[in-house]
């Protein structure tokens, strides 16, 4: 059975993570597993001190009751989700990390600041993220179900009407099957449309001549739209129900997708894996959606 894991610490974002992530379980008829990382206590307080025991009791109890309290309020709103959890005592990114490398998604909070200014990504969720090899989706504190979907004729939000695009931003000299289809899949399980963008620069292609000769520039862009339609063919015939929305647009993708973001149910971007001494990273695209997508975005690692 496919698992969706949440990373709960009590934060209004993580809340927010776990009802996201309750909702896709249930899209995936998935198993949906809480899990909370005690970080163990260092072996002396500041300044010589021991930690109570008392102390780390109470903090003990107290992630407990965290995580009781929201399989309790999950399984209210979502009767029949299969949810389980672990309160672990590992630190928080190898625990996280551990907890993914079982899960098919991992979802985490990420502090909001609002439509415009987007995410505030915490030291463990771009920790994490860098060095994951499974999906790993960020959802901010003020995320709620009704941004998911289109507004009604008075403009109010509702769950009734239907989802908003599923954003992916394709690179279209590296592009990956693994991002694609986790795209093409989002949206299919929304009925949802896929808006697929390519940023692409003509002077980076051809320097100065493609600034100042309009037909090359032309010629240049109508090459990067029927590059973008040949590597997406495939998935077209492969999920027929999807409507597909191609936009070759010139800029960098990164600036384009979080304008994107703004009218999207979820946005989707890729990571390579890099096998590196000092741990993965992200890529400049990829750092600009997260740290500015008013929307859920999903970071796919890929080869």
């Amino acid at each position: 059975m496919p698992t969706i894991t949440v990373g709960l610490d009590g934060s209004l974002a993580s809340l927010a993570a776990a009802d996201w992530a309750a909702r896709e379980a249930v899209q995936r008829e998935a198993l949906l597993h809480l899990v909370h990382a005690e970080d163990p206590p260092p072996p002396y307080a500041p300044f010589g001190g021991v930690p109570s025991l008392g102390a780390i009791d109470g903090q003990h109890e107290w992630a407990a009751d965290l995580l009781r309290k929201a399989e309790s309020r999950l399984a209210r709103r979502h009767p029949g989700l299969l949810i389980t959890s672990r309160l672990t005592g590992d630190q928080a990114v190898p625990a996280l990390l551990a907890a993914a490398a079982d899960s098919d998604l991992l979802v985490l909070g990420s502090r909001g600041l609002g439509t415009v200014a987007g995410f505030l990504v915490g030291s463990v969720a771009q920790a994490v993220v860098a060095r994951t090899v499974r999906p790993v989706v960020l959802v901010r504190a003020t995320e709620h179900a009704a941004d998911e979907h289109l507004p009604d004729a008075a403009g109010a939000g509702v769950t009734t009407t239907p989802y908003r695009d599923v954003v992916l931003g394709l690179d279209l000299e590296q592009p990956s099957d693994t991002v694609i289809e986790f795209a093409f899949r989002a949206a299919q399980q929304r009925a949802a449309g896929l808006r697929v963008v390519h940023g692409w620069n003509p002077a980076a292609v051809y320097g100065y001549a493609a600034a100042v000769d309009a037909g090359l520039n032309e010629e240049l862009a109508e090459e990067t739209r029927n590059g973008l339609s040949d590597v997406l063919r495939p998935w077209k015939d492969r999920f027929p129900g999807v409507k597909l929305h191609e936009q070759a647009v010139i800029g960098g993708a990164g600036r384009h997708l979080v304008h994107a973001s703004r009218d999207a149910a979820l946005v989707v971007v890729g990571r390579k894996n890099r096998r590196a001494a000092v741990g993965g990273r992200v890529g400049p695209v990829t750092h600009a959606v997260l740290q500015h997508a008013s929307a859920p975005v999903a970071v796919v690692p890929h080869d």
